[in-house]
């Protein structure tokens, strides 16, 4: 809906002469919006944000419409306040209860996403800034610091006091003192700079044939209106991002909004850099990096339509856009567009679900689309461009799986020799090499050599990681830090602690004492926050202050570092072990994804799999670069089982600080278990994860033939068990972690 036409939507009326009544959704866990009066004279539209009283205090709130007349209007409480914004498009109000009933959800707690930034509601307060005085009073004694600020001030624009005291050279008390006199005269500027507009003239990248077909494609749906979703599928570095900016251009053209969603904040830098070079401007961001001022900033821009393109991680779905016409799912196969806490969602779903109620194309790009997806693909609800080879002259890397069962590193060491020496042989020619492991810290697992006693968390059924460069033993489910403890806990021997197996830390170690030619940098999440983290490891990598990266998954996938010819992984089975259903899908994917920074420049690149199962389909079908035949046969494998996207699964999560009232709650739900033709209940068990942040849990899982709509089914299970206020029963529809 575009912004004139939320703004112009029809106040909420009642009967002539009544007062009217309003029903107003709250960004709290509620399971319905409350009626409320309003106050003679306040125009209320469908959207308005308000203020209401609820108990002693005061929240904010959005009107979802007319009061439901349940409650005699004598006993309303009127609306306190209404906030001066363009009212939340009704699209968006249908999207919030789409995604609720979908995930069982109470309303209010999806609005919540909405409304997360609440001081954006109230315009920022202007900024006083100073100017010459038009007339300045005559006699005014005038020192040899205040000639420097009217200096200053003589041919430019006002200057905030700070700014106009350290260029001119004085205290704040000499800036006052003027103004005071009347030398200076206040000038009161807005708030937040204006947002700066894409320029849809500049140069276009220069596209292959096969690249501009895909373009000409995806501007046709944007030309043609309406829903589509359309998978951009292309390997690493065939200039997806270049293709999916001509789109983006179409449908700024056509004056709507746009929406990139980016998994992972990691990944925007060298994507801001494209932006800007395509368009002259950054997008608008929208991610937990930003401090309070620019996400107050940046909401108030996507409510009045001044941002036209936002890029964020997932909860930038849930902004309030007047006019969006577009959103881009980039990495869409990732499981960090999984939200696990809270409102449990698929972004990449749901952006699909707002491109259809708002009527707009939906485009997802990969170069390893998920299962998910290629399954509606195929099922012709989704269109699909395909770009098979990369931009330019840069070809795939060739791929090589190390046998460790034959090829075993020296004891207390993880580089086999095959790999140590070829990063030796890449950075003795001037190129740059990557040393993969999707592990932080220095060890997973200290263990006492005396008794055998491990370190776990005191409130997760975990192991504490060793980070040996930040000193501390870290639990990565919880946050939980704590020293390494000078004597076991359980023996109190002494200097008994051995670390087991490798972290990214312990991997840099090794390089340090084995390949002193290596100008190594570690890259994980723990050590890199934000892109400008990124962007300056870019930066050192183009100067050679760096040559050998050390990283985790977050150097994975949406990078570009051209002088990079070699990639180590150095223990590609790692995510293979585990009941995950898609753990074989993710393992291809990131390990297809970290081999694919290899090459992208002139030179040819190489990737080294270190694998102890290197006859493993997954590693087979990397070698010889059979993705298609690795999909097939991984479909066909969840398909014969029933399986996501072949069948539905729903997951019910019981925890609470009494493991008693837990069990309770779960055997009760065990026993209320729905039973019918197509269905299955598998539970109550023990999470893998039996105790996460002092909380005792316990899963049942509902499998489903993908014909029956499971919403309805759960929300009746769940409400047949009373479920004490200490227990909480988590809903997670089509779980992706089975921890």
């Amino acid at each position: 809906m575009a912004e004139s036409e939320a703004t112009a939507a029809t106040p909420v009326e009642e009967e002539s002469g009544a007062i009217a009544t309003v029903r107003v959704l709250l960004p709290l866990p509620l399971a319905e919006a409350y009626d409320y009066a309003v106050p003679e004279g306040m125009d209320l539209a469908p959207g308005s944000y308000v203020e209401v009283p609820l108990g002693r205090l005061r929240r904010v709130g959005v009107v979802w419409g007319p009061g439901s007349g349940q409650v005699a209007r004598a006993r309303l409480k009127p609306v306190a306040h209404r906030f001066d914004l363009p009212p939340l498009p009704e699209v968006a109000r249908s999207f919030t209860d789409r995604v609720a009933r979908y995930t069982l959800s109470p309303p209010g707690a999806v609005l919540r996403m909405t409304l997360s930034s609440t001081g954006a509601l109230e315009p920022p307060k202007p900024i006083t800034a100073y100017r010459r005085a038009d007339l300045p009073p005559e006699g005014a004694k005038l020192s040899a610091a205040r000639r420097r600020v009217l200096a200053v001030l003589a041919d430019g624009p006002p200057r905030l006091p700070a700014e106009l005291a350290r260029e001119a050279g004085c205290g704040a008390g000499v800036i006052k003192g003027m103004a005071e006199a009347g030398l200076l005269e206040v000038v009161l500027l807005p708030g937040f700079d204006p947002v700066p507009q894409p320029d849809l003239a500049r140069p276009r990248a220069v596209l292959g044939e096969t690249q501009r077909e895909a373009a000409d494609r995806l501007i046709d749906a944007v030309a043609d209106g309406g829903y589509s979703t359309t998978l951009l599928d292309g390997v690493t570095g065939s200039g997806k991002t270049e293709v999916y900016f001509e789109a983006v251009a179409a449908a700024l053209a056509a004056g709507r909004q746009v929406l990139v969603l980016l998994p992972e904040i990691a990944l925007s830098a060298h994507w801001l850099d494209r932006f800007a070079a395509r368009f002259g401007v950054r997008p608008t961001e929208w991610h937990s990096e930003l401090n309070s001022t620019q996400r107050r900033r940046n909401w108030r821009a996507v409510a009045f339509g001044e941002a036209r393109v936002v890029v964020g991680a997932r909860s930038a779905l849930f902004l309030p856009y007047p006019d969006l016409g577009l959103i881009v799912v980039d990495e869409e196969h990732e499981s960090a567009f999984k939200q696990e806490d809270g409102v449990v969602y698929q972004a990449r779903d749901m952006a699909v679900l707002r491109g259809h109620l708002g009527g707009f194309p939906v485009v997802l790009a990969s170069a390893t689309p998920s299962l998910e997806t290629l399954a509606n693909v195929e099922a012709g609800r989704y269109a699909a461009l395909e770009l098979p080879s990369r931009h330019g002259t840069a070809r795939l890397p060739a791929v090589s799986a190390i046998d460790m069962r034959r090829e075993s590193p020296p004891r207390g060491r993880f580089l086999s020799p095959t790999l140590r020496e070829a990063v030796v042989e890449t950075l003795a020619a001037g190129d740059q090499a990557m040393l993969f492991l999707n592990r932080r810290g220095y060890a997973p697992l200290t263990l006492c050599r005396h008794c055998g006693h491990r370190l776990e968390c005191p409130h997760c059924t975990a192991w504490l990681v060793e980070h040996r460069l930040a000193g501390r033993l870290e639990c990565h489910h919880c946050g939980h830090r704590a020293p390494l403890p000078k004597a076991c806990p359980s023996c109190q021997a002494e200097g008994s602690f051995a670390a087991c197996g490798p972290g990214v830390e312990r991997i840099a170690e090794e390089v340090d004492a084995t390949l002193p030619e290596a100008r190594w940098q570690i890259v994980a999440s723990d050590t890199f926050s934000g892109p400008q983290a990124i962007a300056d490891l870019t930066a050192d990598l183009d100067s050679g202050a760096v040559n050998l990266l050390i990283g985790t998954q977050i150097l994975a996938k949406g990078h570009n570092f051209p002088g990079l010819t070699l990639v180590g992984v150095v223990d590609a089975d790692l995510g293979l072990a585990g009941g995950d259903l898609r753990a074989a899908e993710r393992t291809w994917q990131l390990l297809h994804q970290v081999g694919g920074r290899a090459g992208r420049g002139e030179k040819p690149g190489r990737v080294l799999l270190q694998s102890f199962m290197p006859d493993h389909p997954v590693m087979q079908t990397l070698v010889v670069d059979d993705r298609d035949g690795f999909l097939a046969s991984e479909a066909e494998a969840r398909r014969s089982r029933g399986l996501p996207p072949y069948g539905k699964l729903v997951a019910l999560i019981v925890s609470g600080p009494d493991r008693g009232a837990v069990d309770r709650v779960s055997q009760d739900l065990g026993r209320a278990a729905p039973q019918g033709d197509g269905l299955m209940v598998l539970g109550p068990a023990d999470a893998p994860l039996a105790m996460l942040r002092g909380r005792h849990r316990r899963r049942l899982l509902l499998k489903a033939d993908r014909r029956i709509t499971v919403q309805p089914l759960v929300a009746e299970w769940v409400s047949r068990v009373q479920v004490p206020g200490t227990v909480r029963v988590q809903v997670d529809i089509d779980p992706y972690s089975f921890l």
